[in-house]
């Protein structure tokens, strides 16, 4: 028996796709693609590559409806993973790595020499469009360093997004890498959702997608039941100074509110595990995950 799915069912959804598809064209929507979520079947190469390139077409078919997706990554668990097989102790403080100079070479290696690659070129197999680049080109992302305790872990002083819209205008997709440049050339690990969310912000997005590996924000982290689909910037602040949000959901939540009070129409946190999650969301009366309002 055959496993397509009904003519009639997929007519359905390009109906209920279509009003979407005529809202968001010419828009720009920034994707947060977490380093979890490409990481979220360890030791499964072919799981993450069959999730990496479901994403990869998500972002394909954004850009061939006339959306102008820009994907922003991390790469937390690919750098643990690949200090701890160098020797290398990893040490956080308040969430953030503790990044020296050797911390730092390994982690631009992860991020523009593997991650970025990875991405880039799961995207191209559908579509010769992703161009990337990383927080250093074009003085994209302008950090300075956050403490001494932390070294250099970097926060942003400044987007310049002339490159991104460059890249857009001519059709192409950009993946960025978040690191990011001082003002005396010095490089910067920069935590990749809260680049996401300032990128987003200096694009005039209308839309800032981060898709990680759990299903949302949840009231209740033990209960999947308790996702909140909608939250509005105040609400979402009230989450996080309560104490219900916590771990890594805090950076997402608050880069996000911090995105959609500086004019970003709305954000959303979503799994990205789930297949095919971003265009179920952005395509869907249902949708899936969080949606953080003004």
């Amino acid at each position: 028996m055959s496993t397509r799915t009904d003519p009639a069912t997929v007519a359905a959804l390009l109906v209920e796709a279509l009003p979407y598809i005529r809202r968001f064209s010419g828009q720009i929507v920034v994707v947060k693609y977490g380093g979890s979520a490409l990481a979220a079947a360890p030791g499964d190469v072919v799981g993450q590559r069959a999730t990496l390139d479901t994403f990869a077409q998500d972002v394909v078919l954004l850009r061939s409806v006339g959306i102008l997706p820009v994907v922003v990554h991390g790469g937390g668990p690919q750098i643990g993973e690949l200090m701890q097989r160098l020797g290398k102790e990893v040490e956080f403080r308040d969430g953030l790595r503790v990044t020296d100079a050797e911390t730092l070479d390994i982690a631009r290696m992860v991020l523009v020499g593997k991650v970025n690659r990875e991405i880039v070129s799961a995207i191209n197999v559908h579509a010769p469009l992703a161009v990337g680049l990383s927080g250093e080109d074009a003085h994209l992302i302008t950090a300075e360093q956050r403490s001494e305790q932390l070294g250099f872990v970097g926060d942003i002083l400044r987007v310049d997004p002339t490159m991104v819209h460059s890249l857009l205008s001519q059709g192409l997709i950009p993946v960025v890498a978040t690191v990011g440049i001082g003002a005396a050339g010095q490089a910067y690990n920069i935590n990749a959702d809260t680049a996401a969310g300032a990128i987003a912000a200096a694009l005039s997005a209308d839309k800032l997608v981060y898709l990680t590996d759990v299903p949302g924000v949840q009231a209740d982290r033990s209960d999947p039941s308790s996702l909140i689909g909608q939250v509005s910037v105040a609400d979402a602040r009230r989450l996080i100074d309560e104490g219900v949000v916590e771990g890594g959901m805090i950076p997402k939540l608050d880069a996000a509110v911090r995105a959609v009070a500086d004019g970003v129409s709305r954000a959303h946190v979503l799994d990205g595990r789930v297949p095919h999650a971003l265009l179920v969301e952005l395509f869907t009366d249902a949708g899936v995950g969080t949606m953080v309002v003004p």
